[in-house]
């Protein structure tokens, strides 16, 4: 009975759904993933849904908050955190280069500029790098968190320098 009445409450937003993960994700496959994942999820604590309340409502917050947690885990494990506005120099202010060769020495050029970093910025830089949190990183170099933040800021900069340079 649960998985009937499930079904004939998420049909009817569905399309709704879809509409919402594609603006957040701007891109239709990472929208139906997303998708396809609120679903399980709302599927999952349904018996947590109150009858009262806007099952579309209920179905959009868990999408919303799915799609802020994967956007998290993603910005975790990029190569560094840096605004957009500073991305073209990790592509050596050249984005029309889209040759695979080309885009390989340059990931090559990173992974040597961050070897050179003081071993004191390096490892929270790599650690961090890795998806572990400011706290985890802390914890394992038996460091505070202050000092964690302020080295992976020092290690960006640096890097971000050498990038201006190149």
């Amino acid at each position: 009975m649960r998985v009937y009445k499930f079904d004939s409450v998420y049909k009817e937003h569905i399309e709704a759904l879809r509409s919402f993960a594609l603006k957040l994700t701007k891109n239709k496959m990472d929208a139906d993933d997303l998708v396809q994942e609120t679903a399980l999820k709302a599927f999952r604590n349904f018996k947590k849904y109150n009858s009262d309340k806007s099952f579309k409502n209920w179905s959009f917050t868990i999408l919303k908050n799915t799609f802020i947690t994967k956007y998290n885990a993603r910005k975790k494990k990029s190569i560094i955190s840096l605004p957009v506005e500073e991305i073209d120099y990790l592509t050596f202010s050249k984005p029309e280069a889209d040759d695979a060769g080309e885009q390989n020495s340059k990931i090559r050029y990173l992974k040597q500029s961050i070897e050179k970093l003081s071993p004191k910025s390096k490892k929270p830089l790599k650690m961090y790098i890795s998806g572990h949190s400011y706290k985890e990183i802390s914890e394992h170099l038996i460091i505070p968190i202050g000092t964690v933040k302020s080295r992976i800021n020092f290690a960006r900069t640096k890097l971000k320098q050498q990038f201006k340079v190149s």
